[in-house]
């Protein structure tokens, strides 16, 4: 089976979204590969460190939350 990993970062992105707290700050309980992935795609600063949370660029905190009212609001 071929796992197709932009679906899979998208998934993620919209689910941090669900955490996201000091306006821009998501807990950052995501696979770090996934992470590693976002990072380089723009949509959160650099992940690594000791923080428990990450961090979304303008463009990663638009798209999450157009992500998550697409995936995860009634019709």
């Amino acid at each position: 089976m071929e796992i197709d990993e932009n679906k899979i970062d998208e998934a993620a992105l919209a689910l941090l979204y669900l955490t996201l707290h000091d306006d821009v700050r998501a807990w950052k309980q995501i696979n770090w590969d996934i992470t590693d992935r976002l990072y380089e795609k723009g949509l959160i600063y650099d992940p690594v460190g000791k923080n428990k949370s990450v961090v979304f660029t303008d463009d990663g905190l638009e798209k999450a939350k157009m992500l998550f009212e697409q995936m995860f609001t009634k019709k």
